[in-house]
C-alpha cells in the first residue's frame, strides 16, 4: 500500500480511479436498494436518484479527456501573401527613369558620342589657354571646356545580360549616395560628372550626390 501511495499518479489516472470506485459503490448501493421491499417510497426514490447519478458519472468518465486536456489553440487563419508595403512583380523602365532626361545629341559637336576632340588650327589665344590648363590641371582643360555637359558616350556598352536584367519590387532596391572626390579639378569635368550621374541613375534610388574637395589649391 505504501509503495502504491508513493508512486506519482497523473491527474488522469486519479480521476479514472475515483470514478471507478464511485461507480462500484453505486452498483453495490443499487443492489442493496433493489433487494429492499419494492413498495417503500423511500427506497424507490433512492433507486431513481442512484440511476441518475450513474448516468452522470458515465458521461463524466466519457468526457474525462476533454475536461483535463489543455485547451487547444484555434486554427491559424491563412495570411494573405500580398503586402501593400511590398508589392509583387518587377520594376518597370518608367519606375527606374533617371532624374534628368539627356537632351538630343548633335553628332557633329566636339566630343560627341565619346569621340576624340579634334582641332586642327588654334589661335595664339587658344594655344595659351590650352597650356595654362595643362599646367594647372595636368590634362587638356581646353578640350574639356568645349565638350557639352550632357555629352553622351554613344551606344550602351553593357553586356546584354546586364541590360535585360529585371529587379523585383520586394524587397525594394536600396537607395544610394554618390560621392565624388576631387582635387584641383576643372569645373567642366566636375560638372559633367555630376550631370552624368543625374542622366543615368534611377531617381527613386539616388538619395544624394556628395562632392568632396580634397584640399584643392587651384
Amino acid at each position: 500500500m505504501r509503495l502504491f501511495l508513493r508512486r506519482r499518479m497523473s491527474p488522469l489516472k486519479l480521476v479514472v480511479l475515483g470514478g471507478t470506485l464511485f461507480m462500484v459503490a453505486l452498483v453495490v448501493l443499487q443492489r442493496d436498494v433493489g433487494s429492499s421491499p419494492a413498495g417503500d417510497p423511500w427506497f424507490q426514490e433512492l433507486v431513481d436518484k442512484g440511476d441518475k447519478v450513474m448516468v452522470m458519472v458515465r458521461e463524466a468518465v466519457n468526457n474525462i479527456g476533454f475536461q483535463i486536456g489543455a485547451p487547444q489553440p484555434p486554427p491559424a487563419q491563412e495570411q494573405s501573401t500580398q503586402d501593400a508595403n511590398c508589392p509583387a512583380g518587377f520594376y518597370t523602365q518608367a519606375e527606374l527613369k533617371p532624374h534628368l532626361e539627356r537632351p538630343p545629341q548633335d553628332p557633329g559637336s566636339p566630343g560627341a558620342d565619346g569621340k576624340a576632340f579634334q582641332k586642327d588650327h588654334m589661335s595664339p589665344e587658344e594655344e595659351k589657354e590650352k597650356e595654362e590648363g595643362m599646367t594647372r590641371h595636368c590634362f587638356n582643360q581646353f578640350a574639356s571646356d568645349r565638350i557639352s555637359l550632357s555629352r553622351s558616350l554613344g551606344e550602351d556598352t553593357r553586356p546584354p545580360e546586364c541590360v535585360e536584367r529585371k529587379f523585383r519590387r520586394c524587397p525594394p532596391l536600396p537607395t544610394t549616395s554618390v560621392i565624388i572626390v576631387f582635387h584641383n579639378e576643372a569645373w567642366s569635368t566636375l560638372l559633367r560628372t555630376v550631370y552624368s550621374v543625374l542622366y543615368t541613375s534611377p531617381a527613386i534610388l539616388l538619395k544624394e550626390i556628395i562632392l568632396v574637395d580634397d584640399a584643392s589649391t587651384a
